[in-house]
Parts: C-alpha cells; sequence; structure tokens
C-alpha cells in the first residue's frame, strides 16, 4: 500500500494548444484518421499538468535536481478534467507516484524524485544533428497558458519543466517521423534550474527501435546544454510510426 504524503489534490481543464497542430494526431481530422475521436492533448502538456504537486512540494530545488519518469497511458482531449494525486512510492525512497486521472481512469502516471538518480552511462546508437531553441519568454508563461499559475516562474524568471520533453519531442518530429505519432513515455533528470533568455541545444543519440503493436518505437538519450552545462538528460519514447487501423 502507498502512504499518503498530505499533498492536496489539484485539478486542471485540459487545453489543447494550437502549437502542437504540427503532429496531425493533435488535430481533431488527424486524430480520428489514427482511430480516436477527436485531438489528443499533447503528452508534454499533460506531463505539464502533472508537475504542478513536486513544484509545490519542493519548489525549485526539485526543477534544479530532481527528476520525473512518466508514462503515457491513455489519451487526454481537450477541455478534460485532469485531476492529479500523490503518494508515496512503496519501492523507492522518497519517490511520489502521481496519477492523472480522467473520469476516475487513470490516463498517466509519473514518478518524481526530489533527487534525481544518476543517470546512466551515455549508450551507443544513431547520433542526430543538434537542435536549438532559444529560451524565450512563452516558456516561463507556460503553466499559465495551461491554467497552472504557480507564482515561482514568474518570481524567478524560470522556463517551465515541459520544455525538456518538449525539445526531445522537437528532435523526434525532425528527424524520425513522416506522419502522426504519439510520445509515449520520458524519463527526466534535472541537472540545474534554467531562466528566461539564451539558448538550449538538445543533443540526441537514438538507441532503440522495435515494433509493438501500436507501432514503430524509437527511444532516444538526449542530453539538454544551455551555456555549454548540461541542464536535463532524457530517455525519451515515442511511437513514430502509428500502425495501420486496417492491420
Amino acid at each position: 500500500m502507498t502512504q499518503d504524503l498530505g499533498f492536496a489534490p489539484w485539478e486542471a481543464r485540459a487545453v489543447n494548444l494550437p502549437e502542437h497542430a504540427g503532429n496531425a494526431i493533435h488535430t481533431d481530422a488527424g486524430a480520428r484518421a489514427a482511430g480516436f475521436p477527436a485531438a489528443l492533448v499533447a503528452g508534454v502538456d499533460v506531463y505539464g499538468y502533472l508537475t504542478h504537486l513536486p513544484v509545490v512540494a519542493w519548489g525549485e530545488s526539485w526543477l534544479s535536481s530532481g527528476g520525473a519518469e512518466v508514462h503515457f497511458r491513455r489519451p487526454v482531449f481537450d477541455d478534460d478534467l485532469i485531476r492529479s494525486t500523490a503518494a508515496e512510492a512503496p519501492d523507492d525512497e522518497g519517490a511520489v507516484a502521481v496519477t492523472g486521472e480522467v473520469d476516475g481512469s487513470a490516463r498517466a502516471i509519473a514518478r518524481f524524485w526530489p533527487a534525481a538518480p544518476t543517470a546512466p552511462e551515455a549508450r551507443s546508437g544513431e547520433r542526430l544533428a543538434p537542435l536549438t531553441l532559444p529560451l524565450e519568454e512563452r516558456w516561463r508563461r507556460h503553466g499559465d497558458r495551461l491554467g497552472d499559475d504557480l507564482p515561482l516562474y514568474a518570481e524567478r524568471a524560470l522556463v517551465h519543466p515541459v520544455l525538456w520533453p518538449h525539445l526531445a519531442n522537437q528532435v523526434v518530429a525532425r528527424d524520425l517521423i513522416s506522419g502522426s505519432w504519439i510520445h509515449t513515455r520520458s524519463i527526466i533528470r534535472h541537472h540545474a534550474a534554467v531562466t528566461v533568455g539564451g539558448e538550449a541545444a538538445a543533443r540526441a543519440t537514438v538507441v532503440e527501435r522495435f515494433d509493438s503493436p501500436a507501432g514503430e518505437r524509437a527511444v532516444l538519450d538526449i542530453s539538454i546544454e544551455v551555456d555549454g552545462d548540461v541542464v536535463a538528460t532524457l530517455e525519451h519514447e515515442a511511437i513514430v510510426r502509428l500502425a495501420d487501423r486496417t492491420d
């Protein structure tokens, strides 16, 4: 049995942000073509809702040295109610299991660490070209756009932690896909809190490709640098080619 940590549950209405429309799965037409009833909310933004609890609990220390493992189990649609709750995970001291629920059914499950486990050694594979992204003001305001207006980001001019899996998704979209695709899980380790300004560079290696009933999957190791310093590392998995619905 998990133990209640005393964190107050938190609720928000999911928002399907327009900038994700480049992946057709986040549009009504593209989602229906893939067999879903409506556009899917981006996994990175579902993760953004789940980060509310560790930021409330641990503040900037989690952004600078914490971590997370998130699995996306079922789709979240625009205006769905996400309810985040937390409990102590029995097998990892200090870890927290967080569930994003819609109508009582878990859509995403995350495990957050106040101090991230040590990153494994870099693995070999297909090296991809670096991807850079300016750390603009909108990344400080990303939580506001989702309906999560925690003051820490504005007070400290910090970028929202959703930026790191977003960058990983940008690499996937640029190099690995040719149609609709789905982000399925990430392990994210923070190595520094980051303020707006400057530029982030993501360096990625494809370490595994394999087939599943849902389609072809790819696993990437990604290191993100700002001003030459590593600020986050990720293991990132996505379905890069959806299985044909008629198979």
